[in-house]
C-alpha cells in the first residue's frame, strides 16, 4: 500500500511550499507519493516543462510526484487533472473533463459547491470522480455528506466514477490529516492513475477509512453532517470578518491571518 496526499499546489501557482520542501515535508510524513494540481492559468509553455521537469527529477523509488493541473471553468468550478500536463484554453468544464481524459490523466470536479450540484447532474460529461472531501474546504474532521450523495446520484448514469479525498494543500499551517492509501506496489505514474480509476484506494482521516465508492453507511453520513455544519459556521464568521475587513479599505495582518486558519486546522 502507498501513501498518498492528492490534490496539492506548490509555488508553481499559489502554494507556499516549493516542490523540494513538499518532498521534505511529505516524506518526513511518511508517505510515497504526492499528486500535483498546480493552477493551469499559473503556466505558459516554458515554465509548465520545468514544473514537469521539476517533479520528475525530485522522484525517485522512495517517493514519487505524479504532476498534475487543476483548470478554473465558468461559474469558478475547478476540474483536476490528475497526471496531466498540458494546457487547454477552455473554461467549459465538459471539455476540460473531455481533454484531461484524452490526455490519458484523471478526471475529477474539485471541491463543488452546493448551488453547482444541479448544474453537474445535467452534464453529459461526466468525470473520473467527485472531490467528495477537501479538508481546506470542508473542513479537516468531515466532510459534507450531501457531496458523496450527489456522487451517488451521477453513479446511477456512469457507475465507475469515484469518490476523491484531496488535501487541496496550499499552506504552511494548513491541516495534512486526509490522505490516500493506494493498493499498488509501484508508484509509477502509470499505476497510480490506473489504482484510481479502478478505485483500488481508500480515503483515510483519524482512523477512518473511507470507499473509493464514496458509499458511506448512515451512522457515519449523520455524524459528519453534524461535525461538519459546526465547521461551516465557523467558517461563515471567518468570511464575515474577511468581508468586514476588506469593505473598510484594510486587509488582515499575517499573524492574525495564521492564527484564524488554525482554527480549520
Amino acid at each position: 500500500m502507498l501513501k498518498a496526499a492528492i490534490h496539492c499546489h506548490s509555488t508553481y501557482s499559489d502554494g507556499e511550499f516549493t516542490l523540494p520542501e513538499l518532498r521534505e515535508l511529505f516524506t518526513r510524513d511518511g508517505y510515497d507519493v504526492v499528486c500535483m494540481t498546480d493552477h493551469a492559468e499559473a503556466f505558459d509553455t516554458d515554465k509548465l516543462k520545468s514544473y514537469a521537469a521539476e517533479c520528475d527529477s525530485l522522484s525517485d523509488d522512495r517517493f514519487r510526484f505524479v504532476a498534475g493541473l487543476e483548470f478554473e471553468c465558468e461559474r469558478r468550478m475547478h476540474v483536476l487533472g490528475y497526471g496531466i500536463t498540458s494546457l487547454y484554453y477552455s473554461k467549459e468544464p465538459e471539455s476540460i473533463i473531455s481533454h484531461v481524459e484524452d490526455q490519458g490523466g484523471v478526471s475529477v470536479i474539485a471541491h463543488p459547491g452546493d448551488s453547482m450540484f444541479a448544474w453537474i447532474e445535467t452534464f453529459q460529461t461526466l468525470p473520473t470522480g467527485i472531490e467528495v472531501w477537501n479538508s481546506k474546504y470542508d473542513g479537516p474532521r468531515a466532510p459534507r455528506p450531501r457531496t458523496f450523495q450527489l456522487l451517488n446520484r451521477l453513479q446511477e448514469r456512469k457507475p465507475e466514477m469515484k469518490a476523491f479525498y484531496g488535501q487541496d494543500l496550499h499552506w504552511r499551517k494548513q491541516h495534512r490529516g486526509l490522505f490516500n492509501l493506494i493498493d499498488s506496489e509501484s508508484a509509477t505514474r502509470g499505476r497510480i492513475l490506473e489504482a484510481f480509476r479502478m478505485g483500488k484506494y481508500q480515503g483515510c482521516s483519524e482512523g477512518t477509512e473511507l470507499p473509493a465508492s464514496g458509499r458511506l453507511s448512515e451512522s457515519l453520513s449523520s455524524e459528519y453532517d453534524i461535525i461538519n455544519r459546526q465547521y461551516m459556521r465557523k467558517r461563515k464568521v471567518f468570511e464575515d470578518l474577511k468581508r468586514v475587513s476588506g469593505g473598510a479599505g484594510k486587509r488582515l495582518p499575517a499573524p492574525i491571518k495564521n492564527r484564524i486558519r488554525k482554527l480549520f486546522s
